[in-house]
């Protein structure tokens, strides 16, 4: 039930960044989004997201940016999520492995709302980095972390350097 439940949350309060970004908590607008710098300029990130970002044309910016809340507020799902499982008595891997599903639910999501390409590099880095398009699995960040806990606020973090680019910070709202 409490996948079912966390897809719908996902779904209904997409658009809840907007709203959150006036009271500096969700989805934060940090500064005027940068002019596109031309493809031969040299990259300072090692993220290829942030590359292609920078030489993205005005107009598709802002819908990367407008994406990025959406995304944004996906993530206080989780968090929102994350409270109701620890107050219903779950355990942390109950906790981890749904966020991690949600996380990847959110990035299905998201990614709807992209270009074929702007989605082709995102799963190529996802790809080479963890071998599933989407991200790593619940079992591969318990793996690498050694604890659900730190799965749990590792599904919970999103990229600086995108969030950045697209002068945006994320900030958890109190739950």
């Amino acid at each position: 039930m409490v996948p079912f439940v966390a897809a719908v949350a996902l779904l209904g309060t997409a658009g809840s960044a907007v709203a959150d970004a006036a009271e500096a908590c969700g989805s934060v607008i940090t500064a005027p989004l940068a002019r596109p710098v031309s493809a031969d300029d040299p990259c300072p990130s090692t993220d290829p997201v942030v590359c292609r970002i920078r030489v993205l044309p005005m107009d598709e910016k802002v819908e990367a940016q407008r994406t990025r809340m959406r995304y944004h507020g996906l993530l206080e799902d989780m968090h929102r999520t994350e409270a109701a499982m620890r107050e219903a008595g779950f355990t942390d891997e109950e906790i981890a492995r749904e966020l991690v599903d949600m996380r990847n639910q959110a990035k299905e999501i998201t990614r709807a709302g992209m270009s074929p390409e702007e989605v082709r590099v995102l799963e190529e880095r996802n790809i080479a980095k963890y071998g599933n398009p989407l991200g790593p699995t619940a079992d591969q960040l318990y793996a690498k972390y050694g604890s659900w806990q730190m799965v749990i606020d590792a599904s919970m973090r999103t990229s600086y350097a995108v969030d950045r680019e697209l002068s945006l910070e994320y900030r958890p709202c109190p739950v």
